[in-house]
Order: C-alpha cells, then sequence, then structure tokens
C-alpha cells in the first residue's frame, strides 16, 4: 500500500512503537469490537500514545486492518510450519489452518487480498505452490493449480465466515439461518426442487464442514490429475 508520512513525532514515543506491536494491539481490539469499533483514538489509548505517533507507522484504518489480517494469516503458518509431508494431506492441512484462523478473526476473512500483495497473504500463495510443485503436474499449470487453490481458500473462508460479521450485529447465525431455511421451504418446489428439499441441511449445517467439503473435491480432482512425488 502507498503510504505519505509526515514529521516524526515529538517525545520519543514513536521509537518505543513498532508497526508489528501496533498492529497486533489493532487485532485484539477487532476480535473485541469489530471493524466499525476500531478508532486510532482508541488504539493509541490502549498503547499508551498519541494518534499521532500511530500514523508514523501505519498510513489510515485500511491501511491498518489490512495489516491485521495479513498478521492473522501469520498464526495460520505458525499452526502449520511443516512441509515434509504428502502433498494432498499437506494442503489439506494448511487450508484448514488459514480457515480455523480466519474463523477465529472473523472481520479478517473479507480483507485477505486476492492477488496477495502483503507478507503472509504472499507466503500462503507461495507456500501453496511449493506443495504444487512437488506433483506430477507439467510446470506450465503450476501457476493455474496454484492460484485457484488458494482462491478457494480465501475467498470460500469469505464467503462462509464474512456475513457473520455483519448478521451477528443484528441477529444470531441460527435465527439467520432458520430464518433462510424458513423462505426457502416457502418457495415453489416445481421451480426450486433442491432448495426446498435441503432445508434442514441449511439449518444445520456446520461452516468448517460445508469448507472442508469443498476443499476435498478440489484435491480429488488434484490428485486425479497429478502423479504426488515424495519429498527429495
Amino acid at each position: 500500500m502507498q503510504r505519505t508520512r509526515g514529521r516524526a513525532p515529538t517525545g520519543g514515543r514513536a521509537g518505543a512503537l513498532s508497526q508489528e506491536l501496533i498492529v497486533g494491539a489493532a487485532v485484539s481490539l477487532l476480535d473485541e469490537l469489530g471493524e466499525r469499533g476500531l478508532t486510532f483514538r482508541l488504539l493509541a489509548k490502549q498503547l499508551n500514545t498519541g494518534p499521532g505517533a500511530l500514523y508514523w507507522h501505519v498510513s489510515n484504518k485500511d491501511e491498518l486492518v489490512a495489516l491485521a489480517a495479513d498478521q492473522v494469516l501469520g498464526h495460520a503458518f505458525a499452526a502449520h510450519a511443516s512441509l515434509e509431508e504428502d502433498v494432498g494431506s499437506g494442503l489439506r492441512a494448511l487450508a484448514v489452518a488459514v480457515f480455523d484462523a480466519l474463523d477465529r478473526h472473523p472481520w479478517a476473512a473479507s480483507h485477505v487480498s486476492a492477488p496477495p500483495t502483503l507478507a503472509n497473504a504472499l507466503r500462503l500463495l507461495d507456500r501453496i505452490g511449493t506443495l504444487v510443485e512437488r506433483t506430477g503436474l507439467p510446470a506450465e499449470r503450476h501457476f493455474a493449480v496454484s492460484t485457484a487453490i488458494s482462491y478457494y481458500i480465501t475467498g470460500v473462508s469469505a464467503q462462509i465466515i464474512a456475513p457473520r460479521t455483519t448478521h451477528d450485529a443484528i441477529v444470531s447465525r441460527d435465527v439467520f439461518l432458520a430464518g433462510t431455511a424458513q423462505r426457502w421451504a416457502e418457495l415453489d418446489p416445481a421451480d426450486y426442487p433442491f432448495l426446498t428439499r435441503t432445508t434442514q441441511h441449511l439449518r444445520d449445517h456446520a461452516d468448517r464442514d460445508q469448507f472442508i467439503a469443498g476443499l476435498d473435491m478440489l484435491l480429488d480432482g488434484l490428485n486425479t490429475t497429478a502423479d504426488p512425488r515424495p519429498p527429495a
């Protein structure tokens, strides 16, 4: 992100801060208050400094939230650090670790950029690509396959998780799903035969299971077209 810095804040306080420290405090406030509740004034109070000192390290709130979401991705890598495993199980474990990290921080799900630009989002794609390179796929397909898997992980996670940050402020997930299931049940089964038969599954489904079901289909497709090679 393009940044414009002004003069360094006076009083020596800027030296006691770092972007990493500011972003970590922002993650805690975002978990507690959500994106709307995060302000530079509140963050400065949390860090016992002035708002001007924060702007020396982070240009604006949009950049701060993006960096905070990228830090959440970094937590997923900490939970899944090894590449020394079977390609399919490695990709699955990495994807689930990312989903779980975003699930613990729902505000972050819609801020993971695609194509990636920040450090941990770039590491995610690089980790996926490194695993894909160990399959028998021809080299010219590595980029397309790696980005498809990356976009599934981040995009589907956002589709599943991000709406909670809107709905939960007004109505609980269970109430929202029950209302949606009721509307599906009232559809004409001649026009919507599948939806009217699956209302109970919508009402009772687990988000994580839904994510993993699609992930497993994607990885099964990879297995049918690639011949995974063991680590060198």
